[in-house]
């Protein structure tokens, strides 16, 4: 009986805890990192060993670019639970993004370090497809003489096609487009884009003919994905092509304004973005006047706008 007792008194802590970790976790969905980190934080101060919220911690530090305290928290998870793939994909993660903010030295060792936990991730889970993606990009973009390997990224993109023909193809189309073989890089990309066609497919060969430089064929590929998806932010990703490249400026023009009568904040492109894509627009066409409205709109809506205030400099020099 008191047993029983006992559990009834603690059930509504329980509930509060578990309710807490829910709330986080829905912080860190929104992208509201800050405030799961606080709420975190204090989860911990009473359960220092909760793994779940150790992990939601370090995943916010993470988003935050917080590197050094995502790394401290995701080497205490792999020394917890050293045979958690999981675990170690994320500590060789942030490890990685680290190695790309330090001095090339320290850099290397550090890519070893996360190198190490990737494929020790590997290992544990033949079916973890986002560390075979880290490994591809790993051993395409490290110089050859510290581990750099075409054939081993070929290697892993071929293990992800055999889990999904969809992410093998994206990552040998990644692979070819990094080698400057844009020929079997564009095959690959619609290769996945036939089997998938999901916003991802369109994106990654809309970005592969932004870096070839043929924006026309980038809008037409949004085009048909405005087509399948009827996503809104498809409408500021045309006007966005349009506007970097001068091409095809009235319907970038149009597809901004149809951006910003729809936009949500489910978009997840900031509105003062089309004001700012709006202005480049117009400063294309030479009309100093409606170009100088829409960057100050987009100034007015965010005046810590950096990019806004380098295009009123250029505008204003018309």
């Amino acid at each position: 009986m008191n047993k029983f007792i006992y559990f009834l008194l603690m059930l509504p802590l329980l509930t509060f805890s578990q309710s807490n970790l829910e709330n986080a976790e829905a912080y860190i969905d929104t992208k509201q990192y800050s405030k799961a980190e606080d709420i975190l934080t204090k989860y911990i101060e009473k359960q220092p060993n909760s793994l779940k919220a150790l992990e939601f911690l370090a995943d916010a530090y993470a988003y935050q670019k917080k590197w050094d305290k995502a790394i401290a928290i995701y080497k205490r998870l792999v020394e917890t639970d050293q045979n958690n793939a999981n675990y170690h994909y994320k500590y060789g993660g942030a490890m990685g993004m680290k190695a790309l903010i330090v001095n090339k030295f320290k850099a290397i060792s550090i890519v070893g370090d996360a190198k190490t936990h990737f494929l020790r991730a590997a290992a544990l889970d033949s079916e973890h497809i986002d560390v075979r993606w880290a490994l591809v990009e790993l051993y395409m973009q490290l110089p050859g003489i510290i581990g750099g390997s075409k054939s081993k990224a070929l290697e892993y993109a071929d293990e992800m096609e055999q889990l999904s023909k969809v992410d093998g193809y994206l990552a040998k189309g990644y692979i070819h487009e990094f080698d400057d073989e844009p020929e079997q890089a564009e095959a690959f990309y619609k290769k996945a884009l036939s089997i998938g066609g999901s916003v991802t497919c369109f994106d990654k060969l809309t970005n592969f003919y932004e870096n070839q430089q043929q924006p026309d064929k980038a809008i037409k590929t949004i085009e048909q994905a405005y087509e399948k998806h009827n996503k809104n932010t498809l409408h500021y990703q045309i006007g966005k092509v349009c506007a970097d490249y001068n091409v095809q400026l009235e319907k970038g023009e149009r597809c901004l304004k149809m951006f910003i009568e729809n936009h949500s904040v489910k978009d997840g492109v900031p509105i003062e973005w089309a004001y700012f894509r709006l202005a480049q627009i117009r400063k294309n066409k030479r009309d100093k006047k409606e170009a100088l409205r829409w960057i100050n709109k987009a100034l007015a809506t965010n005046i810590d706008f950096k990019e806004a205030e380098a295009e009123k400099a250029k505008i204003l020099a018309l």
